[in-house]
């Protein structure tokens, strides 16, 4: 069964790396392109966009796809409904796999927000220093606040406009709360601004601003396509794929 995995997330190269090792699957990778050194999964890949759901829709046809797991970064939203447009037309399966969201825990202080901008604007009064750990994409929208200092880390350097006062700080994670405490003590920071992605990764820098008793802002996710199946784990993945297969 030809298999088109949506990746870029840990649970997709551990989905590619079980279903690769089956007979009767023949996975294809697809990642966005947007990190220059990306960790690459078991398997072939594809680097690079569709051009939209109409673009993918024409790959997945003369591909001969037979199945769709979307298993991309929890903000990925674009390639998301991309995803469950193409699927839609051609009557393809798909499973969107997303591993849950943070909680708040006891000794927290977040804020929650819907976007973006919604952050920029909470961000603003909240601290003199701010780390900003929400990817290089998105950055423009805190460029206005000129009155705060930003500490802003990346895999790649930002795209787009950033703040006035600012230092940029290139390392891709994981990384261990005790290291995370130590670089907001360093940097006097006083606000997190953060994704909810989820997961263990890079869920250390919470556990640093709870210690630190620092106000966190959580940008919420966006929603999936209505109707959207969804698994939480890579075993639900491999589970749901095996199912697909047998015809069950």
């Amino acid at each position: 069964m030809k298999t088109l995995i949506l990746g870029g997330t840990r649970e997709a190269r551990e989905l590619a790396h079980i279903a690769s090792g089956e007979r009767g699957f023949d996975i294809v990778s697809s990642l966005a392109g947007r990190v220059r050194d990306p960790l690459l999964p078991e398997g072939a890949v594809r680097i690079g966009g569709f051009g939209g759901a109409e673009g993918l829709r024409k790959w997945l046809a003369e591909n001969e796809i037979a199945a769709i797991v979307d298993a991309t970064h929890p903000f990925a939203g674009t390639i998301s409904a991309n995803a469950a447009r193409a699927a839609t037309d051609l009557g393809l399966p798909l499973l969107h796999v997303r591993r849950p969201g943070w909680s708040e825990r006891s000794g927290d202080r977040w804020i929650r927000v819907p976007d973006l901008d919604a952050a920029a604007q909470a961000v603003s009064g909240a601290g003199d220093r701010v780390f900003l750990t929400i990817g290089r994409q998105g950055v423009a929208a805190f460029a206005g606040l000129t009155d705060q200092w930003f500490l802003i880390r990346a895999i790649d350097p930002p795209t787009g406009a950033l703040p006035p006062r600012h230092e940029l700080l290139l390392a891709r994670g994981p990384f261990t709360p005790a290291d995370e405490l130590r670089l907001l003590e360093r940097h006097r920071i006083d606000v997190l601004v953060t994704k909810d992605s989820g997961g263990d990764q890079t869920a250390a820098k919470l556990d640093a601003a709870r210690a630190a008793d620092l106000l966190v802002i959580v940008i919420d996710r966006p929603e999936l396509p209505p109707g959207a199946v969804v698994g939480e784990t890579v075993e639900e993945a491999w589970k749901w794929l095996r199912d697909i297969a047998s015809g069950s």
